[in-house]
């Protein structure tokens, strides 16, 4: 029944030409032929498709560059069939080009009787189709317009390159890009080498910022040499596989493990996979990590209590110990235009009301002028800089699509969309190289929100950049850290839901790719975002606590994950359907509990106290025992403990083997904790 479906058009474009010369030194004459190229989804198999036109063509306003790389070009310009009846030559032109493409045209003539093959004849072998699954690379190249040469993987033939006089090599790279992965070529800038990892990868980055499946991200321009469109193209192909794979559920692949991690290691260059060498059974070692403690939070620290806290001069007094109030409950919304200063560095700790006020206009002067720069740049400098005109193009796009259901931004001509548009081109100013990604406005938008003020808001925006800063630079290196570090402490804290993740090809955790990226702003509530983001920025109660609140949302939904038997499919739909329905107090207690947890371990290996920051007695941070400065304590939720039992006096670590199936064993080096814990 499904081979009855009709062909499903994906693109299709007239006009694109073949020049005969150019691919077959035996043919003398110049053949000029005109086609169509399609990309057509027929019974599940994406294939392009090239036909020349029933007529041969007859570009009589088209002139076609016969030789390349040369300041002197043969074009040549074919006649009507009615024309080729009454002549008996054909006329080429011999052009000159100078720097600046222009030309001048002097007409030459030849016979036909210098052209061996005949026009009908010549057109129909021309004629090819091959499936996407079979291509290994695509060459851009440029010459007054685009045209694409196909390399096919198993295949010593060559295609003839298809030129694309009137446009139209855009449109169809982006076709293809719904179907296959396009990554540039590292020896060759011109060359897209092709991945076909499953059928449709055709979410965008915007999926990652969008749970509703319309963009909050312009679509990249993929033939860009801008770095940071590059990086983006690498977040675009982790999100288009998890979205994809939702997507395409119900045709019941399993994809194999190898298959998963061959793409993530190309989205992601130099992200590790832990895949096994050789079937059979692994040692891993096991740490004991005891019973998770119960912990609570207190209620949100009020605007007394936070005037409690300075001096007659306006410094602010036990810092400590404020932050692990800040830590357990929060702070009212009333606290946090002023406290959200001192947790982003904006104000030191120890300074004074006054010395604060001189911060403000030092740091007012030099916010303006940098607003200055871009705001006079002149419209012929705008179109002599790429860069300026990409970053300005995201940002209004981006700026139209934010929080636009929040008081602050909804409407037509809200101010706060026009505060949102100058601080992100003012960072563009400040941070040339990295300018603006699309995320970016996703973790200034509750900044600005609480601020109410463009210069305060700016450079609190710069502070908590200089956080993320790695998770929006080229290289990615900030997601690739956070992946392989979020795998780990999940193997320490449950192996038997990582493995069983694994078994799913899940255990890469690229569903928490958007958690990490923009530190859950698309997961929960406006309100609840700006809880998790003032307790964070304590840097409470260990380094890299976010992680921990990952590890938290995942242990809350791992029975369910377990009990039903969740595949590849339904583990990313799971996740994704969690968006809006967390509740952040539980959250942070379960990451608090889990943290206190792992530091209570007597064995935990080197790698996991690195990772949390954790370390002697003497440098570690301070105890959480939070002060009582008002406000009544949270009820404890329901007692939470590991699957561990606890024992008073802890054995050393035990080996357990672990089984996939198959008859052997696998031995690690001595040095068994590096080896479970580290990817």
């Amino acid at each position: 029944m499904a081979a009855n479906t009709p062909p499903k058009v994906l693109y299709e474009h007239e006009g694109v030409f073949i020049h005969s010369n150019t691919d077959d030194v035996g043919i003398e004459q110049d053949l000029l032929i005109s086609g169509s190229l399609r990309l057509i989804d027929k019974d599940a198999e994406i294939i392009v498709e090239y036909k020349p036109l029933e007529d041969t063509v007859d570009p009589s306003n088209i002139l076609c560059a016969g030789k390349d790389s040369s300041s002197v070009m043969e074009w040549s310009q074919g006649q009507g069939a009615g024309e080729r009846s009454q002549l008996e030559s054909q006329q080429s032109y011999e052009t000159e080009w100078d720097m600046i493409n222009a030309v001048s045209f002097k007409k030459k003539t030849c016979t036909n009787g210098e052209s061996s093959l005949n026009h009908s004849q010549e057109k129909s072998r021309w004629a090819f189709s091959f499936s996407v699954g079979d291509l290994a690379s695509i060459t851009v190249k440029e010459e007054g317009w685009s045209y694409l040469l196909f390399k096919l993987r198993e295949s010593s033939a060559s295609l003839p390159a298809l030129h694309f006089h009137h446009g139209g090599s855009t449109e169809f790279l982006d076709s293809l890009r719904r179907c296959v992965v396009l990554r540039e070529s590292p020896d060759n800038g011109s060359c897209l080498l092709v991945s076909t990892p499953n059928k449709a990868l055709s979410q965008s980055f915007e999926n990652l910022l969008d749970d509703k499946n319309y963009g909050l991200v312009n679509k990249l321009q993929k033939d860009s040499k801008d770095p940071y469109e590059a990086t983006l193209g690498g977040f675009s192909r982790v999100t288009n596989y998890i979205y994809d794979a939702f997507w395409i559920a119900d045709e019941q692949q399993q994809r194999p493990p190898e298959e998963v991690a061959d793409l993530l290691t190309e989205v992601i260059p130099g992200l590790e996979i832990n895949q096994q060498e050789e079937p059979g059974f692994e040692v891993i070692t096991r740490v004991d990590l005891g019973s998770r403690p119960e912990v609570q939070r207190r209620q949100p620290l009020s605007a007394e209590d936070w005037l409690e806290h300075q001096d007659t001069e306006g410094r602010v007094l036990r810092v400590p110990q404020l932050k692990q109030v800040i830590f357990k409950g929060g702070l009212c919304h009333a606290v946090r235009k002023e406290a959200w200063k001192f947790l982003l560095g904006y104000f030191p700790w120890e300074s004074t009301s006054e010395e604060r006020k001189t911060l403000q206009r030092r740091k007012t002067d030099e916010y303006f002028r940098m607003k200055l720069q871009w705001k006079s740049v002149s419209e012929e400098q705008e179109r002599r800089n790429s860069r300026f005109r990409d970053y300005m193009s995201l940002i209004e796009k981006d700026v139209n699509r934010t929080d636009r259901t929040n008081r602050f931004y909804e409407g037509i001509d809200n101010p706060g969309l026009v505060l949102l548009h100058d601080i992100l081109m003012t960072y563009c100013m400040y941070d040339f190289d990295l300018g603006y990604v699309q995320g970016m406005s996703d973790l200034l938008s509750p900044i600005l929100y609480v601020m109410e003020n463009e210069v305060d808001a700016f450079w609190c925006f710069v502070s908590f950049m200089d956080q993320m800063h790695q998770n929006f630079e080229e290289q990615m290196q900030g997601m690739k850290t956070q992946l392989i570090q979020l795998s780990s402490l999940l193997r320490l804290l449950d192996l038997t839901f990582w493995n069983y993740l694994e078994s799913q090809d899940s255990g890469f955790l690229y569903f928490c790719f958007r958690w990490l990226l923009i530190r859950f702003k698309r997961e929960l509530s406006f309100q609840d975002v700006l809880r998790l983001w003032e307790v964070m920025w304590t840097a409470l109660p260990c380094q890299n606590f976010h992680l921990l609140v990952c590890c938290a949302i995942l242990d809350s939904e791992k029975r369910k994950i377990m009990e039903e038997n969740y595949g590849f499919n339904e583990i990313l739909k799971h996740i994704n359907e969690l968006s809006m329905k967390l509740d952040i107090e539980e959250i942070l207690q379960k990451s608090e509990s889990i943290c206190l947890q792992i530091k209570n371990c007597k064995d935990l290996p080197h790698s996991i106290s690195d990772i949390l920051g954790f370390h002697t007695d003497a440098e570690a941070p301070p105890r959480l025992e939070a002060p009582e400065l008002g406000g009544r304590q949270r009820p404890p939720p329901p007692s939470s403990s590991s699957s561990s039992s606890s024992s008073s006096s802890r054995p050393p670590p035990r080996q357990e083997a672990c089984s996939n199936g198959h008859g052997h064993l696998r031995e690690t080096p001595a040095n068994g904790c590096n080896v479970a814990f580290i990817s």
